[in-house]
Protein backbone atom coordinates (compact mmCIF):
# COMPACT_ATOMS: atom_id res chain seq x y z
CA UNK A 1 0.00 0.00 0.00
CA UNK A 2 1.33 3.43 -0.98
CA UNK A 3 0.53 6.76 0.64
CA UNK A 4 -0.29 9.92 -1.29
CA UNK A 5 -1.44 13.52 -1.00
CA UNK A 6 -3.86 15.04 -3.51
CA UNK A 7 -4.74 18.71 -3.66
CA UNK A 8 -8.03 20.34 -4.53
CA UNK A 9 -9.44 23.84 -4.31
CA UNK A 10 -12.26 23.52 -1.74
CA UNK A 11 -14.43 25.98 -3.69
CA UNK A 12 -14.35 23.46 -6.57
CA UNK A 13 -14.65 20.25 -4.54
CA UNK A 14 -14.06 20.02 -0.81
CA UNK A 15 -13.61 17.16 1.63
CA UNK A 16 -17.15 17.93 2.85
CA UNK A 17 -18.34 17.32 -0.73
CA UNK A 18 -16.53 13.96 -0.73
CA UNK A 19 -18.07 13.05 2.63
CA UNK A 20 -21.51 13.87 1.20
CA UNK A 21 -20.90 11.99 -2.08
CA UNK A 22 -19.02 9.03 -0.58
CA UNK A 23 -16.81 8.61 -3.66
CA UNK A 24 -15.58 10.77 -6.49
CA UNK A 25 -13.43 10.52 -9.59
CA UNK A 26 -10.08 12.29 -9.30
CA UNK A 27 -9.13 13.60 -12.72
CA UNK A 28 -8.07 16.75 -14.48
CA UNK A 29 -4.40 16.34 -13.58
CA UNK A 30 -2.13 17.71 -16.31
CA UNK A 31 1.32 18.15 -14.76
CA UNK A 32 3.52 15.29 -16.06
CA UNK A 33 4.99 14.43 -12.64
CA UNK A 34 1.59 14.59 -10.93
CA UNK A 35 0.19 12.35 -13.70
CA UNK A 36 3.03 9.88 -13.12
CA UNK A 37 2.11 9.77 -9.44
CA UNK A 38 -1.61 9.40 -10.23
CA UNK A 39 -0.83 6.48 -12.57
CA UNK A 40 1.05 4.84 -9.70
CA UNK A 41 -1.98 4.89 -7.41
CA UNK A 42 -3.49 1.47 -6.71
CA UNK A 43 -6.65 0.23 -5.08
CA UNK A 44 -6.18 0.27 -1.31
CA UNK A 45 -3.72 3.19 -1.26
CA UNK A 46 -4.45 5.89 1.31
CA UNK A 47 -4.48 9.56 0.36
CA UNK A 48 -4.43 12.81 2.30
CA UNK A 49 -6.97 15.32 0.98
CA UNK A 50 -5.35 18.77 0.91
CA UNK A 51 -7.39 21.96 0.54
CA UNK A 52 -5.56 24.54 -1.55
CA UNK A 53 -6.45 28.22 -1.87
CA UNK A 54 -6.96 30.24 1.28
CA UNK A 55 -7.09 27.19 3.57
CA UNK A 56 -3.83 25.40 2.61
CA UNK A 57 -4.27 22.40 4.93
CA UNK A 58 -4.47 18.62 5.03
CA UNK A 59 -8.07 18.02 6.10
CA UNK A 60 -8.95 14.37 5.55
CA UNK A 61 -8.06 10.85 4.47
CA UNK A 62 -9.31 9.06 1.36
CA UNK A 63 -8.80 5.57 -0.03
CA UNK A 64 -8.26 4.68 -3.69
CA UNK A 65 -11.09 2.32 -4.66
CA UNK A 66 -10.60 2.23 -8.44
CA UNK A 67 -8.31 3.27 -11.29
CA UNK A 68 -9.19 3.63 -14.95
CA UNK A 69 -6.78 4.61 -17.74
CA UNK A 70 -8.23 7.04 -20.27
CA UNK A 71 -8.66 6.09 -23.92
CA UNK A 72 -5.45 7.89 -24.91
CA UNK A 73 -3.47 5.92 -22.31
CA UNK A 74 -1.71 9.11 -21.20
CA UNK A 75 -4.05 10.12 -18.42
CA UNK A 76 -5.75 8.23 -15.68
CA UNK A 77 -8.71 8.73 -13.41
CA UNK A 78 -8.74 7.46 -9.87
CA UNK A 79 -11.86 6.80 -7.82
CA UNK A 80 -11.48 7.71 -4.15
CA UNK A 81 -13.76 7.38 -1.18
CA UNK A 82 -13.85 9.33 2.05
CA UNK A 83 -12.30 7.51 5.00
CA UNK A 84 -12.28 10.16 7.72
CA UNK A 85 -11.85 13.82 8.45
CA UNK A 86 -8.72 14.69 10.45
CA UNK A 87 -9.53 15.84 13.99
CA UNK A 88 -7.69 19.10 13.25
CA UNK A 89 -6.54 20.41 9.86
CA UNK A 90 -2.76 20.43 9.44
CA UNK A 91 -1.87 23.72 7.79
CA UNK A 92 0.91 24.31 5.32
CA UNK A 93 2.43 26.76 7.83
CA UNK A 94 2.61 23.95 10.42
CA UNK A 95 4.18 21.62 7.87
CA UNK A 96 6.76 24.21 6.78
CA UNK A 97 7.66 24.92 10.42
CA UNK A 98 8.41 21.22 11.10
CA UNK A 99 11.90 20.17 9.95
CA UNK A 100 10.63 16.60 9.44
CA UNK A 101 8.90 17.84 6.25
CA UNK A 102 11.80 19.85 4.79
CA UNK A 103 12.25 17.52 1.78
CA UNK A 104 8.57 16.85 1.09
CA UNK A 105 7.27 17.90 -2.33
CA UNK A 106 4.48 19.81 -0.56
CA UNK A 107 7.17 22.18 0.71
CA UNK A 108 9.59 22.02 -2.23
CA UNK A 109 7.19 21.81 -5.23
CA UNK A 110 4.16 23.70 -4.03
CA UNK A 111 2.23 23.46 -7.31
CA UNK A 112 2.39 19.65 -7.60
CA UNK A 113 -1.18 18.34 -7.18
CA UNK A 114 -0.44 14.64 -6.56
CA UNK A 115 2.59 13.52 -4.56
CA UNK A 116 3.86 10.57 -2.56
CA UNK A 117 3.95 10.62 1.23
CA UNK A 118 6.43 8.54 3.19
CA UNK A 119 5.18 6.52 6.15
CA UNK A 120 7.19 8.75 8.51
CA UNK A 121 5.61 11.90 7.05
CA UNK A 122 2.13 10.31 7.12
CA UNK A 123 2.55 9.47 10.81
CA UNK A 124 3.86 12.97 11.54
CA UNK A 125 0.85 14.62 9.84
CA UNK A 126 -1.43 12.33 11.86
CA UNK A 127 0.34 13.40 15.09
CA UNK A 128 -0.09 17.08 14.18
CA UNK A 129 -3.78 16.45 13.43
CA UNK A 130 -4.21 14.81 16.82
CA UNK A 131 -2.37 17.66 18.58
CA UNK A 132 0.38 15.35 19.79
CA UNK A 133 3.40 17.22 18.40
Amino acid sequence: MALWLMKQEPDDYSFADLERDGTTTWDGVSNPLALKHLRSCAVGDLVFFYHTGKEKAVVGVMEVVGTVPTADGKNVTVTVQAVRRLPNPVTLATIKADAAFANWELVKQARLSVMPVTKAMWDRVEKHAAGKV
